[in-house]
């Protein structure tokens, strides 16, 4: 492979924009390729989201690096981002920096990445070609060559149907004017949209939860809204997430925010809903699923998550795991199927590579359909993959990074929910009343995160298996450890 060929980046957001400044770090010529009309463009699309991460954890080491020497001044790193301030304050300034600023071109839009005149189909000498990159701008079609691509584009531009069967819902397409994907800014730009009307809000991740967030604000400003909720799990008990738990602590706030509201009864929530069909009735949208409808509304928001654009990646040879999307060696880490915790050991180049060598999906994208995703993942991943593409596999190899945990996966969950979880590594425990001790609970999360460069998903899944056992799950039905609140792990 050709080394004065450059690395091709694709997207210019916060993990596109690091891995160029630890190309820049390791004297290689990154080409970023945006295909929006500014870097970020992606987070503005959720610019008025205050961030669960501090500055501490939005900003990554070789740009911080590289912005210093050129007398940046780091924001106050325990206060919390917005998404347009991520972009104003951050990644604006290292875009503009001499070493980044001439590899950068926006409106260029990645439509296809190949091996140079080598189909998928194509063995000979495969490895030994650069890659071809063809994107289109403004002035037409046009093609690089690299030795190597990064692909950091993200997934905001796929968002996944309401269908409960993964596809749009019958009537979905037919009512695209009545349904907005993602974070509709309800008290600014949108706030005439959803101002005085009923709208339903479907998923239940932490975008939905800032979603309904904002428009309980709006109902103590417009009276008479109607805020409905449905999520496809039977209670609200996992949705809510870890509560003080969670050492994201304005992710945790959040979800304690979101149950006193229901509480309240300014959200009306349904359970167990899986929509099958949108119905334009008289008096506005009825969502149908499953023997159940929910009442007509005016607008409906779609926070159910996104999935990854592959067709620009279709003649490379990528291994991704069936369910999740993901690289194959990723997908078991972050299987929501696999996992009730949230916490996801470091990854790097290994966890990331494909049969064709040199190409790396990263950021948002690497997960797939997955959700949990932090900022922080993503420049150790980019970390440790420019470091392969350097060469340099002592350090691609080596873990830099320290994930806070998420607190999903603690012990404050009914029976119900145990069964919903039975094959996870970690499966929840029946609820009481009594609080573990400390030295029982492992920090209070189905036995506490595994230790790093172990393949575990939980301290005592961890411990299990060094006295030659199998763990505690992945399938098999979790043991539950004798306390006065028992928590669901094998013994």
């Amino acid at each position: 492979m050709n080394a004065a060929l450059p690395v091709v980046v694709i997207g210019a957001g916060p993990v596109g924009l690091a891995a160029a400044a630890n190309l820049r770090e390791r004297g290689l010529t990154p080409l970023v390729l945006e295909a929006g009309n500014s870097v970020g463009a992606g987070m503005l699309r959720w610019a008025h989201v205050r961030m669960f991460s501090p500055w501490e954890f939005a900003i990554d080491r070789a740009s911080s690096s590289l912005l210093a020497k050129h007398g940046w001044t780091a924001p106050e790193p325990s206060q919390f981002p917005t998404g347009g301030e991520v972009v104003e304050h951050y990644l604006k300034p290292l875009a503009a920096t001499p070493e980044i600023q001439p590899n950068i071109r926006l409106n260029a839009r990645v439509v296809a990445v190949s091996k140079q005149r080598r189909d998928r189909m194509k063995d000979t000498q495969r490895n030994e070609v650069p890659f071809l990159v063809r994107y289109v701008d403004g002035a037409g079609e046009h093609e690089v060559l690299a030795q190597a691509v990064i692909d950091a584009s993200g997934t905001i531009d796929t968002p996944n149907p309401m269908g409960a069967s993964g596809v749009p819902a019958i009537g979905e397409r037919a009512m695209q004017d009545r349904v907005f994907y993602g974070m509709p800014d309800v008290l600014g730009a949108h706030r005439e949209r959803y101002a005085g009307k009923r709208v339903l809000v479907i998923g239940s991740g932490h975008s939905a939860f800032n979603v309904l967030s904002d428009l309980a604000r709006l109902t103590r400003q417009v009276p008479g809204m109607q805020i409905e909720w449905a999520i496809r799990r039977p209670s609200l008990h996992r949705v809510l997430g870890g509560g003080e738990h969670d050492q994201l602590k304005e992710r945790g706030r959040l979800g304690l925010t979101i149950g006193k509201l229901v509480d309240d009864g300014v959200l009306h929530v349904t359970t167990n809903f899986h929509l099958d069909r949108l119905e334009a009735a008289a008096d506005g949208i009825v969502a149908h699923g499953e023997g159940k409808q929910i009442r007509p509304v005016d607008e409906i928001v779609a926070s159910t998550g996104f999935r990854p654009d592959l067709s620009v990646l279709s003649e490379l040879r990528i291994a991704l795991d069936h369910g999740t999307q993901a690289p194959v060696a990723l997908a078991p880490l972050i299987d929501p199927n696999l996992h009730s915790c949230g916490s996801v050991r470091p990854h790097g180049a290994e966890e990331l590579k494909h049969p064709d060598a040199g190409v790396y999906i990263v950021g948002m994208k690497s997960y797939g359909r997955a959700p949990t995703f932090l900022l922080m993942t993503g420049y150790e991943q980019v970390r440790s993959v420019v470091a392969a593409v350097a060469g340099d596999w002592e350090a691609a190899r080596r873990v830099e990074l320290v994930l806070p945990e998420t607190g999903v996966c603690i012990t404050q969950f009914t029976e119900e929910d145990a069964i919903e979880a039975k094959n996870s590594c970690c499966a929840p425990a029946p609820v009481a009343k009594a609080p573990i001790p400390e030295a029982q609970s492992r920090n209070g999360c189905c036995g506490g995160p595994a230790p790093n460069n172990v393949d575990a998903c939980c301290a005592i899944d961890a411990d299990a298996k060094a006295e030659g056992k199998s763990g505690c799950g992945c399938g098999s039905k979790a043991a539950p450890v004798a306390g006065p609140r028992a928590v669901a792990c094998c013994k």
